[in-house]
């Protein structure tokens, strides 16, 4: 090959290289991820890693098929819908959220654009599926608990701490509205296991420490936070607190236990969004929301930190550590 031919096309594959670059990068598939979490929440970083893996082991690469719009909520009502019109402005194929509040922002700016949900209560009542088998619009997903969990509540934290007779029962109205289905079951379950629940609705980390002390004021007094963002946010505080005011708590989520909590039992939330990835992936290769039905969970775990009882003056049963699936010495 002559010297000039083949620095014309050399010159010719040089500018066409861009080219192809571009091209490459407009193959990327478009999806949100709107966090009801914190980002500085490690917990919810390892439940966002597991999504990303389980769409790696589908196929999606975020360095060669896939982008990702990433946001976090934090908790916060407000914050979930700015970012819902923000990320639905960057125009993805499907969206994947994660709880009540952020699924509820979503929804509200779309009726077209799909929806993957995670750690929803009751999508039913919610308005987000017109029932769990045949969704019938454009949101599905994962629901995160049942109703009957409840009474599985009051009866571990009644086995763990006897002495309990009243149990406050934590939630923000504004990221919890289907907390009566909730206390209905415990209420139920309460006569029973000889405990009387009672809601204790907070808004605030004020209201939280009020909710608290007041129990601890209390003989024979204990908390369960139930199911919500806000609670998942604040845990920490309402962990100090409880351990503060000698209050026997019961929380959803394992990772509270191994933060210095007392027991917790729920879904694994972990895989959860692992499973997630899969409705996404077959979403993005054509199918309808509203032909995927509402998944339920799978694997429940149950958490005990033995430090938090003795620090509680509580000896933890035999049976009850061999059920758990992790103790905290």
């Amino acid at each position: 090959m002559k010297r000039r031919e083949f620095i014309t096309l050399l010159g010719g594959a040089t500018a066409a290289w861009p080219l192809v670059a571009r091209a490459q990068q407009a193959e990327r598939r478009r999806i949100g991820v709107l966090m009801g979490y914190a980002e500085s929440d490690p917990e919810a970083q390892i439940r966002l890693a597991a999504f990303k893996q389980g769409l790696l082991a589908l196929g999606w690469d975020e360095s060669r098929n896939l982008r990702i719009d990433l946001r976090w909520a934090s908790g916060d009502i407000d914050r979930a819908s700015a970012f819902a019109r923000e990320l639905l402005a960057l125009h993805p194929e499907v969206i994947l959220s994660n709880t009540t509040p952020v699924t509820t922002a979503l929804q509200r700016e779309t009726k077209t654009v799909p929806i993957v949900f995670t750690a929803v209560s009751d999508p039913v009542n919610a308005g987000f599926v017109a029932s769990l088998p045949r969704p019938g619009g454009n949101v599905t997903g994962f629901i995160n608990l049942e109703p009957t969990i409840g009474g599985k509540w009051l009866d571990l934290l009644k086995e763990i701490a006897p002495q309990v007779t009243r149990v406050a029962v934590m939630f923000n109205p504004q990221t919890a509205p289907y907390a009566e289905i909730y206390l209905r079951s415990m209420e139920t379950a309460g006569t029973k296991f000889g405990v009387t629940p009672f809601a204790s609705p907070v808004h605030r980390e004020a209201d939280i420490e009020a909710v608290i002390a007041g129990l601890g004021r209390e003989p024979g007094s204990g908390l369960i936070a139930m199911t919500d963002s806000f609670m998942t946010v604040h845990r920490k505080a309402i962990v100090e607190l409880a351990m503060r005011h000698k209050v026997p708590l019961m929380y959803f989520i394992s990772i509270v236990p191994r933060e210095g909590g007392l027991i917790s039992y729920g879904i694994d939330l972990t895989d959860m969004f692992g499973r997630a990835a899969s409705y996404v992936d077959r979403i993005l290769r054509g199918a309808k929301p509203a032909e995927l039905p509402v998944q339920l969970p799978t694997k429940f775990e149950l958490a005990i930190n033995l430090k938090a009882a003795k620090a509680l003056g509580l000896t933890v049963p035999s049976p009850l550590l061999t059920s758990a699936n992790e103790v905290i010495e």
